[in-house]
């Protein structure tokens, strides 16, 4: 039975690896059966945040103004994670995005992972609603900051614990414990062109608006759909 694990949890600005961003991180390391460290990194984007992500999570666009750079969050998320088995609810999901920004940065990233929802696919009866709210309410464990990274991190570290002592204790259900390889297939995204950027710096400049602090690390997709932002927003830029 896995006793030593780290959980992940990742809040998105939508659903797509490969068009959408990571907006925080949240990891729980466990010893024994026992939390013994943290990670929190909420992540700044520029881009603007779909109105449904902002009533889903309670992150604003102001709160991602103020994000760490994507960078130095999934390097730290990624050396946080080291070699240990993940812990996680649709954690593919999850995996995803870091096998995304790893491939775009010509990194490696694999790991053995155990899913909380394919045990609570297994185990509970098919009408048991099975995202994590409803299985923090079967299984009694208090639901606090929903859908925000840390705090779903460590709820679905409680019920990976509850699952393992309930369905875990036998040789023929102890087999759905036991880590498997995750796989997504990741294709490398192309940086943003010089051209992309210079015309950014100079619609921001025309228009009196900041530049994207991550504007040397934008893909061609970022790029193209922060100018689509500003144009919608403030027009065209005069010729």
């Amino acid at each position: 039975m896995v006793d030593d694990y780290t959980v992940i949890d990742l809040e998105m600005t939508g659903l797509s690896a490969k068009n959408d961003r990571i907006l925080e991180a949240g990891a729980v390391r466990v010893r024994g059966g026992a939390i013994s460290e943290t990670y929190s990194a909420l992540i700044y984007t520029a881009l603007p945040l779909p109105e449904k992500i902002t009533k889903l999570t309670g992150i604003t666009q102001e709160m991602a103004a103020c994000g760490r750079d994507c960078d130095e969050v999934m390097q730290e998320l990624i050396a946080f994670l080291g070699n240990d088995v993940i812990v996680g609810h649709n954690v593919v999901f999850d995996f995803s995005f870091i096998k995304q920004w790893a491939q775009n940065h010509d990194q490696n990233f694999d790991c053995n992972a155990v899913d909380t929802l394919k045990l609570a696919q297994k185990f509970l009866s098919k009408g048991q609603k099975k995202n994590l709210g409803a299985l923090c309410t079967h299984f009694h464990i208090p639901r606090r900051n929903a859908h925000r990274a840390l705090d779903d991190s460590l709820e679905t570290q409680l019920l990976f614990e509850k699952m393992k002592i309930m369905y875990g204790q036998s040789e023929e259900t102890m087999t759905a414990f036991t880590p498997q390889p995750l796989f997504y297939k990741a294709k490398k995204q192309q940086p943003a062109t010089e051209r992309q950027k210079e015309y950014l710096a100079r619609y921001a400049l025309c228009f009196d608006l900041p530049l994207p602090k991550n504007l040397a690390a934008m893909t061609r997709s970022e790029a193209s759909r922060q100018l689509d932002y500003w144009i919608g927003r403030y027009g065209k830029m005069p010729k």
